[in-house]
């Protein structure tokens, strides 16, 4: 890849600075504005590359899992759930906040089991999203899950959700009309299809 190390428009021949020294944004003062029951939030003085200073406002956020779960007739597990910030309900791969200390493939495992009631026989992680860079550190791994057995599910109190299944044609359909927004599902159909293509291996493990 190569960039333009200046601000504008620039030569996009030029080669990439071997750091990121000329972007860095280092901390002067951390201040906790909010601390609720699920999140974090803080507002920091920053020191500029050029010396200036500016405030930056972001959630501490402690991580999350999203599992694609591939049924074996190659149809996948679904969620839908209302939303309350966006006031309606989406749809989604199942996901769900990890917990303290936890390892994200046990994260998997519980939400998935939580939430459909699917147990999976082999996992594989594809990889890691962020999805709100600009105001938040949350980082949710991806997972994929395949061989699934369906047994009782266990919602958390107040946890209201429906699950069915759906194709990738059918997610692919729901995005281009706008049915679909929600961006780790979003990620999770790319992942999906370079996968199938083979373009972007998984590396399949027995469940634990």
């Amino acid at each position: 890849m190569t960039l333009s190390a200046g601000r504008g428009a620039g030569d996009l021949t030029a080669v990439a600075p071997p750091d990121d020294a000329l972007l860095r944004e280092d901390t002067l003062v951390s201040e906790q504005v909010y601390q609720g029951a699920f999140l974090d939030v803080r507002r920091d003085q920053v020191r500029l590359p050029d010396g200036s200073t500016a405030q930056r406002e972001y959630i501490v956020h402690p991580g999350a899992v999203m599992v694609v779960p591939l049924l074996d007739d190659g149809r996948l597990v679904i969620e839908r759930q209302w939303r309350y910030p966006l006031a309606r309900v989406m749809v989604e791969f199942p996901a769900g906040k990890i917990d303290a200390g936890e390892p994200p493939l046990t994260c998997g495992i519980r939400e998935l089991a939580e939430e459909t009631g699917y147990r999976a026989a082999e996992w594989a992680r594809a990889g890691i999203l962020h999805n709100a860079i600009a105001y938040s550190n949350e980082g949710i791994e991806i997972w994929f899950a395949r061989g699934l057995s369906l047994g009782e599910r266990h919602l958390d109190a107040g946890e209201f959700l429906d699950v069915g299944s759906a194709s990738l044609d059918e997610l692919n359909e729901m995005a281009r009309t706008g049915a679909l927004t929600d961006a780790k599902t979003l990620i999770g159909m790319l992942w999906l299809q370079h996968w199938r293509a083979g373009h972007w291996p998984l590396t399949w493990h027995a469940a634990p």
